[in-house]
């Protein structure tokens, strides 16, 4: 598997909406008006941009969550019907975290359009964001046994925070010396800030269907090494992505001191371009100054060239080798294949 391609998304992602999108949209009627207004906007189904036949799960997203909540349950014996409050609750639940990541870090984009905050305030954004959580929980809560899914999906919840917190107290920690952010301190920050969420999307079906705990584990397990992979090509994507295509501001994360995995992986890697690299990294946040155009370009040069691209490409497929592995060992054949298209895409995606 590669980083190189850029298939298209696996016809069961879209499959998942045909059952999905009618739900989710039933479920975000339900919110305040002006709640629901925002909701709307945020999954791209209102507002300049909308995509054509109105629109999908996630607007401008690829609405990968809530396939993998289907796929999964299917591949061990559970209807996709039955799944499908599991799948709009992940749905909500990532839908709210990108509103809230988004005031987090300032980003004024995404999906090529405003921000949600951007577009509606900090403080309506925050409100809506807080609804679609709840929804989510009401969501699964009125589901037929729904008690051990509900659990795990607040586990999860936890977890995102979690990893989210430690997101955001490494863009104050040094680039360099004894309060570096370490390889190990990042894989852990991902598993829990992305690998969380996959996690559950991969169990929670399965969950809500009735299948055993150690199925369920399984699939969280393996859904957790995807989520992983996923926020490793997002740190890509950050620093080599093009903005027409990613839609959101290219270098942002480097410009705000975000510690990606390319960035920490040159700065550990031993070669001589890491010092360099170090000292142009001195002007990004807890540094001092505000860093110029010029010298992001040249860090970004310096961490491929200290083998940071290499390493995180090279990390992100181990982690879908892995899931995929676990993967053979709980799901069915069909599902393993349409899984292994999932992961295709998912390391090999271009937003």
């Amino acid at each position: 598997m590669s980083l190189d391609a850029s298939p298209a998304a696996p016809t069961f992602v879209e499959r998942a909406q045909t059952l999905v999108l009618p739900a989710l949209r039933e479920a975000v009627r339900t919110l305040h008006p002006w709640q629901a207004e925002i909701a709307g906007y945020a999954f791209g189904w209102a507002g300049e941009g909308v995509p054509a036949a109105g629109g999908s799960v996630a607007g401008g997203g690829k609405g990968l969550r809530p396939a993998l909540v289907l796929v999964c349950a299917r591949g061990v014996g559970v209807r996709p019907e039955a799944a499908v409050p599991a799948a709009v609750a992940v749905e909500l639940v990532h839908a709210f975290s990108l509103i809230h990541d988004d005031i987090i870090d300032g980003d004024e984009r995404r999906r090529h359009r405003a921000s949600v905050w951007k577009k509606y305030g900090v403080g309506p954004a925050l409100l809506a964001g807080d609804g679609l959580l709840a929804l989510a929980m009401r969501t699964l809560a009125a589901a037929p046994v729904s008690e051990r899914a509900t659990r795990h999906l607040s586990s999860s919840l936890m977890e995102i925070v979690h990893g989210q917190s430690d997101d955001v107290l490494f863009e104050r920690r040094a680039w360099t010396g004894g309060e570096a952010v370490t390889m190990e301190e990042y894989a852990r920050m991902a598993g829990s800030k992305s690998g969380a969420l996959l996690a559950c999307a991969a169990a929670l079906g399965a969950a809500l269907g009735g299948a055993a705990d150690t199925v369920v584990e399984r699939l969280a397990a393996m859904g957790r090494q995807l989520g992983i992979a996923l926020q490793i090509v997002d740190d890509l994507l950050g620093i080599w992505g093009e903005q027409e295509v990613t839609g959101k501001p290219v270098l942002s994360d480097l410009r705000r001191g975000k510690k990606t995995l390319p960035v920490v992986a040159a700065l550990t890697s031993g070669e001589a371009q890491a010092g360099r690299l170090a000292g142009l990294l001195a002007d990004v946040p807890g540094g001092g100054r505000e860093p110029e155009q010029d010298s992001l370009r040249a860090a970004v040069r310096l961490i491929e060239e200290a083998g940071g691209r290499r390493i995180a490409e090279r990390r992100a497929v181990e982690h879908v080798e892995t899931a995929l592995g676990m993967a053979a060992r709980v799901l069915d054949r069909d599902a393993v294949q349409e899984l292994r298209a999932y992961a295709a895409y998912l390391v090999g995606r271009t937003r």
